[in-house]
């Protein structure tokens, strides 16, 4: 079964590309939000198996809507992935913070799914599908 992932970000562009490569390429169910606010409410609701979250958004930034994700029991247990463009971006600051880890921007939409999957220890995206579901060892 195909793991779901939460796109929350506020640039429509950067939504549709992802979106469009953990689909295609990964083979993911995807949903998205526009903002932080959006994010954690569809996240309350949808329970992804996973979120990839901007870190600078209007509203709610990216660390203030990790922070609600994290304390809402909904949600508290989904990982994270923050996104950003920030060179200078600090990934244990993130970890300690709650994530699991850092992509940056901009990305290779060819490598997104597989880098979500090495940072959240999933099977590599389109990779032993079959054979996980049909073995019996």
């Amino acid at each position: 079964m195909a793991k779901t992932v939460l796109v929350i970000d506020d640039d429509r562009d950067i939504r549709e590309v992802a979106k469009a490569s953990l689909e295609l390429v990964g083979g993911f169910i995807v949903i998205v939000a526009e903002s932080g606010i959006r994010g954690v409410a569809v996240a309350q609701e949808a329970k992804p198996d996973a979120i990839i979250l901007d870190l600078m958004m209007p509203d709610l930034d990216g660390q203030q809507t990790l922070s609600q994700l994290k304390r809402l029991p909904e949600t508290a247990s989904i990982p994270v992935i923050m996104l950003t463009a920030k060179v200078q971006a600090d990934k244990p600051d993130f970890v300690s913070n709650g994530a699991a880890g850092l992509l940056v921007k901009p990305f290779d939409p060819m490598q997104l799914p597989d880098q979500v999957c090495g940072i959240l220890g999933w099977s590599a995206a389109g990779k032993d599908v079959g054979r996980n579901v049909s073995a019996k060892e």
